[in-house]
């Protein structure tokens, strides 16, 4: 059970090392599954130059340390049906970021939330079908969020995607 007071910050992890240091196999694979995380072990181990059994295990190794932590498909957002994206900057009421954190989990179209320090609380990521769906997110659902005091929207004209090292 949590015994933190409302908007107060757990204490920090133990020192120490959390995961193996990283060689330059390891990045290499990384590079690789980042570019396609659908490649065999046997493609995969041919492109780092290593032996299939040793991708293997550097491959299981980096799961169990959280280096990778899942697969996904990377989609373009405007052949999904998402070609209105804009990001959204929130302020929140002083010890709300939990509550608030949780509910903004549950609003559909919020591709991404991130508390920030400086003149925002919250930056979020919002892909919607068109502006009218954008509208209904950030004026219908964050702003019905208990302790969102008031958010600022920039409308995202034109992205470029960066590449997945």
């Amino acid at each position: 059970m949590d015994h933190l007071s409302p908007g107060t910050l757990p204490p920090p992890a133990p020192a120490g090392r959390s995961a193996a240091p990283l060689d330059d196999v390891d990045r290499a694979i990384l590079r690789e599954l980042g570019a396609d995380g659908r490649l065999s072990m046997r493609a995969l181990a041919g492109r780092v130059s290593v032996s299939r059994s040793n991708v293997y295990a550097r491959v299981e190794r980096l799961i169990d340390e959280g280096v990778i932590a899942g697969f996904t498909t990377r989609l373009d957002p405007v052949r999904a049906g998402l070609g209105t994206a804009a990001y959204v900057l929130v302020n929140i009421e002083q010890n709300s970021w939990r509550k608030v954190s949780a509910q903004l989990r549950e609003v559909p179209y919020i591709q991404h939330l991130a508390f920030v320090g400086g003149d925002v609380d919250l930056v979020m990521l919002v892909r919607t079908p068109d502006n009218t769906s954008l509208r209904d997110v950030v004026l219908g659902r964050v702003h019905a969020v208990e302790g969102v005091r008031s958010t600022r929207t920039w409308l995202i004209f034109d992205e470029t995607p960066t590449p997945h090292h």
